[in-house]
């Protein structure tokens, strides 16, 4: 394991050595240590390796991420994940708001609670909360999954596309156009993938969860509708 003393080294070298790991590569995996809450850290990988960062992250930790796996060993900072490709990034604690917002693919983990936000506008990625989401997550989110083995907060979401949400807790309100809706074989077999890739398989049961998604009244303007656009 290559060891990073991101206090005595500084970010814009960490990212650097990181961004070089292209190809084939012996230096597969990384630890990072002395974080101190700094914004950015590995931002923009492209090479499959593992990075785990000894403490907590500020904002944008593992960011466009593809390819590599990232573990916080600790809490991050808003924006986590956000705009991932492919990988896996695992928050060991809570993350801030619009955690794994616009995310394109790959999985994202959290094992505390997300504040606001949470997932909006996500893209095909795959996101896994074993606590609470805050208010508006999955706001205009496109596809992909949101796993939350906890509670929702308000206007969970809001004008949706074709993601699918799974709550196993309350839910605050829904947002606009957003419905629950029937939980079929094919969805407790996709959510019992998700928790088993989540690390949460250990914590609920598919069959605890329910389902929501868009009820397709927004996708073309109506005037019936207006007031929820």
């Amino acid at each position: 394991m290559q060891t990073f003393d991101l206090a005595a080294q500084g970010l814009r070298a960490l990212n650097s050595t990181l961004h070089g790991l292209k190809g084939q590569t012996n230096m597969t995996s990384w630890e990072v240590i002395n974080p101190k809450g700094a914004h950015a850290i590995a931002v923009g990988l492209d090479a499959p390796v593992d990075v785990t960062v000894r403490g907590s992250t500020g904002y944008y930790c593992a960011g466009m991420n593809k390819q590599a796996t990232v573990r916080v060993k600790g809490s991050a900072g808003p924006g986590v994940a956000e705009n991932m490709m492919s990988g896996t990034v695992i928050i060991d604690g809570d993350a801030s708001q619009y955690a794994g917002a616009t995310g394109r693919g790959g999985l994202l983990v959290i094992k505390g609670n997300a504040s606001s936000r949470c997932g909006i506008s996500m893209k095909g990625i795959d996101i896994v909360v074993h606590g609470n989401i805050g208010h508006m997550s999955a706001f205009m989110a496109q596809s992909g999954n949101l796993v939350v083995l906890g509670d929702a907060g308000e206007a969970l979401g809001d004008s949706l596309y074709e993601a699918r949400l799974f709550v196993r807790g309350s839910v605050k309100s829904l947002g606009a156009d957003c419905i629950e809706k029937e939980m079929r074989p094919e969805h407790l077999a996709l959510l019992a993938d998700l928790l088993k890739r989540g690390e949460a398989d250990h914590l609920a049961k598919p069959e605890d969860f329910k389902r929501y998604g868009s009820a397709r009244k927004l996708y073309t303007f109506n005037i019936d509708n207006a007031s929820s656009y």
